[in-house]
């Protein structure tokens, strides 16, 4: 059973490996036409085997997991954009990780909260292709003088639009 469920879920993992880099648009068309019938078949697949499987085994626990956040896990296939993993995410956050035993002792806890939203920006910035350390100068810059209603100009996605010669991250 693991692995007629493995061999499904990498028939998906293969197609996203090809259309990987290509155009939010382009991804969502070969999703539509070639991954929802395979996501589709292992929905239905995981339902009927888990429908032989006693409530108390690991398997039933894992297929229980999923099941219950189909809708989450099935969000790719309508929006091009979305990946399949957290890749990237992870890759993120690996610095973060690493550095753990560094930032054990931030101060305090809103210490350690404030250096999280820090961290936070830092990404977003780089997840939009903006250079953080620019950002970051130009925001503080100016962020006194910025009228409160209008903070959403000074996020790192529409500060790239509004600003001349970005610097990509």
């Amino acid at each position: 059973m693991a692995r007629d469920a493995v061999r499904r879920i990498d028939e998906i993992f293969a197609i996203e490996a090809e259309i990987n880099g290509d155009t939010a648009e382009r991804r969502r068309g070969i999703r539509r036409a070639r991954v929802r019938p395979l996501v589709d078949d292992l929905g239905k697949w995981m339902r009927t085997e888990r429908a032989k499987l006693s409530s108390g085994s690991a398997v039933a626990k894992a297929m229980d997991y999923m099941l219950k956040r189909w809708p989450s896990f099935t969000a790719f296939l309508a929006d091009g954009r979305i990946c399949l993993t957290n890749n990237a995410a992870e890759r993120a956050l690996r610095g973060i990780a690493v550095g753990r035993r560094n930032w054990t002792f931030a101060g305090s806890d809103r210490g350690a909260e404030r250096a999280a939203a820090v961290y936070t920006l830092i990404e977003t910035a780089r997840l939009n292709d903006v250079d953080p350390r620019a950002w970051f100068e130009d925001v503080l810059r100016r962020i006194n003088d910025h009228p409160a209603k209008a903070i959403d100009q000074l996020l790192p996605w529409n500060w790239k639009a509004a600003t001349p010669n970005n610097i990509a991250a």
